[in-house]
Protein backbone atom coordinates (compact mmCIF):
# COMPACT_ATOMS: atom_id res chain seq x y z
CA UNK A 1 0.00 0.00 0.00
CA UNK A 2 1.12 3.14 -1.33
CA UNK A 3 1.98 5.88 1.24
CA UNK A 4 -0.05 9.17 1.29
CA UNK A 5 2.97 12.07 0.94
CA UNK A 6 1.65 13.60 4.11
CA UNK A 7 2.57 10.33 6.20
CA UNK A 8 5.64 9.95 4.28
CA UNK A 9 6.47 13.72 5.51
CA UNK A 10 5.15 13.05 9.10
CA UNK A 11 7.52 10.07 9.52
CA UNK A 12 10.55 11.48 8.20
CA UNK A 13 10.08 14.65 10.70
CA UNK A 14 9.38 12.69 13.48
CA UNK A 15 12.10 10.66 12.91
CA UNK A 16 14.54 13.50 12.40
CA UNK A 17 13.22 14.70 15.78
CA UNK A 18 14.15 11.59 17.00
CA UNK A 19 18.00 11.99 15.88
CA UNK A 20 18.11 15.45 17.17
CA UNK A 21 16.85 13.84 20.41
CA UNK A 22 19.11 11.15 20.54
CA UNK A 23 22.21 13.49 19.12
CA UNK A 24 21.40 15.34 22.50
CA UNK A 25 21.29 12.83 24.95
CA UNK A 26 24.56 11.43 23.27
CA UNK A 27 26.31 14.88 23.17
CA UNK A 28 25.41 16.25 26.70
CA UNK A 29 23.27 13.21 28.51
CA UNK A 30 20.33 13.72 30.16
CA UNK A 31 21.40 16.04 33.17
CA UNK A 32 18.95 18.48 32.41
CA UNK A 33 21.24 21.60 32.68
CA UNK A 34 19.92 24.99 31.20
CA UNK A 35 22.78 26.06 29.21
CA UNK A 36 22.66 27.27 25.85
CA UNK A 37 23.44 24.38 24.03
CA UNK A 38 20.31 22.79 25.79
CA UNK A 39 18.19 25.30 24.25
CA UNK A 40 19.62 24.62 21.05
CA UNK A 41 18.59 21.12 20.72
CA UNK A 42 15.89 21.49 22.43
CA UNK A 43 14.61 23.98 20.05
CA UNK A 44 15.43 21.78 17.15
CA UNK A 45 14.45 18.85 18.41
CA UNK A 46 10.84 20.74 18.43
CA UNK A 47 11.06 22.24 14.82
CA UNK A 48 10.12 19.03 12.68
CA UNK A 49 7.04 19.18 14.78
CA UNK A 50 6.08 22.44 13.92
CA UNK A 51 6.83 22.07 10.64
CA UNK A 52 4.28 19.03 10.81
CA UNK A 53 1.70 20.54 12.63
CA UNK A 54 2.19 23.91 10.20
CA UNK A 55 2.40 22.03 6.95
CA UNK A 56 -0.84 19.33 7.68
CA UNK A 57 -3.32 22.19 8.85
CA UNK A 58 -1.83 24.52 5.55
CA UNK A 59 -2.08 21.78 3.91
CA UNK A 60 -5.75 20.85 5.23
CA UNK A 61 -6.93 24.80 5.25
CA UNK A 62 -5.66 24.93 1.04
CA UNK A 63 -7.24 21.62 0.14
CA UNK A 64 -10.83 22.88 1.61
CA UNK A 65 -10.39 26.65 0.16
CA UNK A 66 -9.42 24.66 -3.39
CA UNK A 67 -12.65 21.79 -3.16
CA UNK A 68 -14.97 24.69 -2.32
CA UNK A 69 -13.36 26.91 -5.22
CA UNK A 70 -14.11 23.89 -7.65
CA UNK A 71 -17.66 22.95 -6.30
CA UNK A 72 -18.24 26.94 -7.23
CA UNK A 73 -17.34 26.73 -10.53
CA UNK A 74 -18.83 23.31 -10.58
CA UNK A 75 -21.89 24.63 -9.87
CA UNK A 76 -21.84 27.54 -11.93
CA UNK A 77 -21.22 25.82 -15.25
CA UNK A 78 -24.07 23.60 -14.50
CA UNK A 79 -26.53 26.57 -13.51
CA UNK A 80 -25.67 27.78 -17.30
CA UNK A 81 -26.70 24.63 -18.16
CA UNK A 82 -29.88 24.30 -16.69
CA UNK A 83 -30.74 28.10 -17.80
CA UNK A 84 -30.03 27.41 -21.44
CA UNK A 85 -30.68 23.71 -21.98
CA UNK A 86 -31.42 21.55 -19.01
CA UNK A 87 -34.66 23.42 -17.73
CA UNK A 88 -36.80 23.40 -21.51
CA UNK A 89 -35.44 19.57 -21.75
CA UNK A 90 -37.25 18.46 -18.36
CA UNK A 91 -40.33 20.81 -19.21
CA UNK A 92 -40.85 19.42 -22.56
CA UNK A 93 -40.08 15.53 -21.40
CA UNK A 94 -42.08 15.64 -17.98
CA UNK A 95 -45.12 17.60 -20.36
CA UNK A 96 -44.80 14.17 -22.37
CA UNK A 97 -44.71 11.78 -19.31
CA UNK A 98 -48.32 10.08 -18.39
CA UNK A 99 -47.50 9.13 -15.35
CA UNK A 100 -46.09 12.43 -13.88
CA UNK A 101 -49.36 12.75 -11.42
CA UNK A 102 -47.75 10.08 -9.37
CA UNK A 103 -44.34 11.84 -8.65
CA UNK A 104 -44.61 15.55 -9.42
CA UNK A 105 -45.78 16.19 -5.73
CA UNK A 106 -42.13 15.24 -4.90
CA UNK A 107 -40.35 17.51 -7.73
CA UNK A 108 -42.42 20.21 -6.47
CA UNK A 109 -39.71 21.86 -4.21
CA UNK A 110 -40.08 24.49 -1.75
CA UNK A 111 -38.27 26.73 0.39
CA UNK A 112 -39.18 24.54 3.42
CA UNK A 113 -36.99 21.51 2.37
CA UNK A 114 -34.23 19.90 4.03
CA UNK A 115 -31.53 18.39 3.19
CA UNK A 116 -33.03 15.02 4.70
CA UNK A 117 -36.31 15.47 1.83
CA UNK A 118 -33.63 16.23 -0.89
CA UNK A 119 -31.73 13.16 -0.32
CA UNK A 120 -35.29 11.17 0.54
CA UNK A 121 -36.27 12.61 -3.80
CA UNK A 122 -32.62 11.60 -4.42
CA UNK A 123 -33.06 8.17 -3.36
CA UNK A 124 -36.52 7.35 -5.05
CA UNK A 125 -35.27 8.44 -8.08
CA UNK A 126 -32.36 6.70 -8.26
CA UNK A 127 -32.51 4.17 -10.85
CA UNK A 128 -36.21 5.20 -11.60
CA UNK A 129 -36.75 4.64 -15.83
CA UNK A 130 -39.85 7.70 -16.65
CA UNK A 131 -42.23 6.92 -19.23
CA UNK A 132 -42.35 8.99 -22.16
CA UNK A 133 -45.15 9.43 -24.82
CA UNK A 134 -42.62 10.83 -27.97
CA UNK A 135 -45.95 11.55 -29.53
CA UNK A 136 -46.51 14.49 -27.46
CA UNK A 137 -42.87 16.08 -28.34
CA UNK A 138 -42.56 18.13 -31.60
CA UNK A 139 -39.33 16.11 -32.66
CA UNK A 140 -38.11 18.62 -35.17
CA UNK A 141 -38.55 21.91 -32.69
CA UNK A 142 -36.97 19.39 -30.40
CA UNK A 143 -34.00 18.58 -32.97
CA UNK A 144 -33.80 22.81 -33.60
CA UNK A 145 -33.58 23.33 -30.13
CA UNK A 146 -30.21 20.93 -29.47
CA UNK A 147 -28.57 21.80 -32.87
CA UNK A 148 -28.80 25.34 -31.70
CA UNK A 149 -27.22 24.91 -28.64
CA UNK A 150 -24.55 22.03 -30.16
CA UNK A 151 -21.52 24.29 -30.15
CA UNK A 152 -22.65 25.31 -25.95
CA UNK A 153 -22.97 21.53 -25.62
CA UNK A 154 -19.56 21.01 -26.93
CA UNK A 155 -17.69 23.22 -24.48
CA UNK A 156 -19.41 22.21 -21.65
CA UNK A 157 -18.22 19.08 -22.65
CA UNK A 158 -14.99 20.31 -22.92
CA UNK A 159 -14.74 21.78 -19.81
CA UNK A 160 -12.58 20.39 -17.46
CA UNK A 161 -14.70 21.58 -14.46
CA UNK A 162 -16.98 18.77 -15.06
CA UNK A 163 -14.71 15.71 -15.18
CA UNK A 164 -15.05 15.46 -11.20
CA UNK A 165 -18.21 15.11 -11.57
CA UNK A 166 -19.49 11.99 -12.58
CA UNK A 167 -23.01 12.06 -12.61
CA UNK A 168 -23.73 15.37 -14.65
CA UNK A 169 -20.98 14.74 -17.28
CA UNK A 170 -22.54 10.96 -18.06
CA UNK A 171 -26.22 13.18 -18.22
CA UNK A 172 -24.71 15.46 -20.43
CA UNK A 173 -23.35 12.65 -22.73
CA UNK A 174 -26.94 11.73 -23.02
CA UNK A 175 -28.08 15.16 -23.93
CA UNK A 176 -25.27 15.30 -26.73
CA UNK A 177 -25.90 11.80 -27.85
CA UNK A 178 -29.62 12.96 -28.38
CA UNK A 179 -28.32 15.36 -30.16
CA UNK A 180 -26.35 14.02 -32.40
CA UNK A 181 -29.67 11.08 -33.06
CA UNK A 182 -31.94 14.09 -34.32
CA UNK A 183 -29.80 16.01 -36.12
CA UNK A 184 -28.53 12.58 -38.24
CA UNK A 185 -32.19 12.47 -39.03
CA UNK A 186 -32.78 14.50 -42.43
CA UNK A 187 -36.69 13.57 -42.66
CA UNK A 188 -37.59 13.29 -38.87
CA UNK A 189 -41.20 13.88 -39.14
CA UNK A 190 -41.47 10.31 -41.61
CA UNK A 191 -39.65 7.81 -39.13
CA UNK A 192 -40.34 4.09 -38.68
CA UNK A 193 -41.88 2.40 -35.46
CA UNK A 194 -38.39 0.63 -34.66
CA UNK A 195 -36.58 4.06 -34.70
CA UNK A 196 -39.23 5.55 -32.96
CA UNK A 197 -38.53 3.35 -30.16
CA UNK A 198 -34.80 3.77 -30.60
CA UNK A 199 -35.39 7.85 -30.02
CA UNK A 200 -38.08 7.61 -27.21
CA UNK A 201 -35.24 5.28 -25.10
CA UNK A 202 -32.32 8.08 -25.95
CA UNK A 203 -34.98 10.49 -24.63
CA UNK A 204 -35.88 8.53 -21.71
CA UNK A 205 -32.15 8.51 -21.20
CA UNK A 206 -31.87 11.93 -20.77
CA UNK A 207 -34.38 12.39 -18.69
CA UNK A 208 -33.67 9.82 -16.12
CA UNK A 209 -30.35 11.53 -16.01
CA UNK A 210 -30.99 14.86 -15.45
CA UNK A 211 -33.64 14.42 -13.17
CA UNK A 212 -31.78 13.61 -10.20
CA UNK A 213 -29.27 16.19 -10.91
CA UNK A 214 -31.48 18.86 -11.23
CA UNK A 215 -32.93 18.31 -7.68
CA UNK A 216 -29.19 18.44 -6.70
CA UNK A 217 -28.52 21.79 -8.27
CA UNK A 218 -31.56 23.27 -6.87
CA UNK A 219 -30.20 22.14 -3.57
CA UNK A 220 -27.28 23.84 -3.68
CA UNK A 221 -28.63 26.91 -4.90
CA UNK A 222 -31.15 26.69 -1.37
CA UNK A 223 -28.06 26.73 0.69
CA UNK A 224 -26.11 28.82 -1.38
CA UNK A 225 -27.97 31.57 -3.31
CA UNK A 226 -31.50 31.78 -1.98
CA UNK A 227 -32.04 34.54 -4.35
CA UNK A 228 -31.36 32.42 -7.43
CA UNK A 229 -32.92 29.32 -5.69
CA UNK A 230 -36.14 31.53 -5.68
CA UNK A 231 -36.47 31.96 -9.26
CA UNK A 232 -35.51 28.32 -9.76
CA UNK A 233 -38.47 27.35 -7.81
CA UNK A 234 -40.65 29.58 -9.70
CA UNK A 235 -39.68 28.32 -13.02
CA UNK A 236 -39.65 24.56 -11.82
CA UNK A 237 -40.53 22.85 -14.85
CA UNK A 238 -42.54 20.01 -13.32
CA UNK A 239 -44.71 22.38 -11.89
CA UNK A 240 -47.72 23.08 -14.36
CA UNK A 241 -48.80 25.97 -12.29
CA UNK A 242 -44.60 27.64 -12.52
CA UNK A 243 -45.05 31.64 -12.87
CA UNK A 244 -41.87 33.77 -12.28
CA UNK A 245 -44.07 36.49 -11.24
CA UNK A 246 -44.62 37.16 -7.63
CA UNK A 247 -48.42 37.66 -7.03
CA UNK A 248 -49.26 39.57 -4.55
Amino acid sequence: MRLKWETKLGIALLCSTAIIYGLKFLIIGDEGGSNTLTYIFNALGFLPVNVLLVTLILNQLLAMRSKREKLQKMNMVIGIFFSEVGATLLRHFSDADPNLDEFRGNLLIRDSWTDAEFDRIREQLRGTEHTVMIQRINLQDLRDFLIQNRDFLLRLLENPVLLEHATFTEALRAVFHLSEELESRNDISNLPETDIVHLTNDIRRVYDKLTPEWVEYMRYLKSHYPYLFSLAMRKNPFDEEANPVIAG
